[in-house]
């Protein structure tokens, strides 16, 4: 499990420790009865449509067994996509590669950061242009990653606490929209996991999952070739901190069907990063 699930976990287990849950558990059967009540009123405006009066009580029972086990069943779904994940990093003999670069930075930057940093500098403008890059990408890596896993629990526990309200709508041909809608954030969300794990196993196929594979290549999947040691490490740290970034975005470009707009958004900033580099 990454570090960012697990953390999403334990922000689950707080809200249930706090009854959240089951308080907004019995709102939501409230609502779920006021929401059938107003879809057999419809059927019957409708001149009596059984099809939908049946259709309505169908979502009803599905949803009061749904709330009789929501934690079980949210952590289920989640646990679902999460086994997916872990497949293909699995596959790919990858882990939690983001987490894993930080950690081997932090080693090389303990180790040889101080002196490398005013070698760079040489008393040059460039010099130093290329230290301020370097102390910016190490400092934008973890902070990239701690927003993304702040925001990933963030995300998750807005849906986990307002899904009964939302879901209860469901029987509902005129606000029953609004459910759906939560169902294709569901979705988005669950895509997070999925793309983060792509692109730890992308990592792995491009042979830059280490510090040591991107030092000892000398450069990232044939970028930023003849790049110093530190300044390398620094371009491969933005470039990851996009992915990362990114990942919420392209995950809801990605279920919502506009896939070609996220590549384009993709290629424009690996181009900006390129420019960037050749600039140094």
């Amino acid at each position: 499990m990454f570090y960012f699930q697990q953390m999403f976990m334990n922000a689950l287990n707080g809200i249930d420790s706090q009854n959240i849950t089951a308080g907004v558990v019995g709102i939501a059967n409230t609502i779920l009865i006021v929401s059938f009540l107003y879809a057999a009123y419809q059927s019957f405006a409708a001149g009596g449509d059984v099809r939908a009066l049946g259709i309505a009580g169908i979502k009803y029972l599905l949803l009061g067994l749904v709330f009789a086990n929501y934690g079980a069943i949210f952590r289920d779904v989640n646990s679902m996509f999460n086994s997916v994940a872990q497949s293909v990093t699995n596959l790919a003999s990858a882990t939690d590669m983001f987490s894993n670069w930080m950690t081997q930075l932090q080693t090389y930057w303990t180790a040889n950061g101080t002196q490398s940093l005013w070698s760079t500098i040489g008393g040059s403008v460039s010099g130093f242009l290329d230290a301020l890059l370097i102390l910016v990408a190490f400092i934008l890596m973890p902070i990239t990653y701690a927003l993304f896993a702040l925001f990933y629990s963030l995300y998750g526990s807005v849906l986990y606490v307002t899904g009964p309200l939302v879901l209860a709508l469901l029987p509902s041909n005129t606000v029953g929209q609004l459910a759906r809608t939560y169902l294709v954030n569901m979705l988005v969300f669950q895509a997070w996991g999925l793309l983060y794990a792509i692109f730890s196993a992308l990592m792995v196929v491009l042979n830059v999952n280490s510090v040591n594979n991107v030092l000892n290549s000398g450069g990232v999947a044939g970028f930023f070739q003849n790049a110093s040691q530190d300044l390398l490490l620094a371009l491969a740290s933005i470039l990851f901190s996009i992915c990362i970034a990114f990942i919420p975005f392209m995950a809801s470009r990605i279920v919502k069907g506009d896939v070609g707009g996220t590549v384009l958004v993709l290629l424009r900033s690996a181009t900006w990063t390129g420019k960037m580099a050749g600039k140094l």
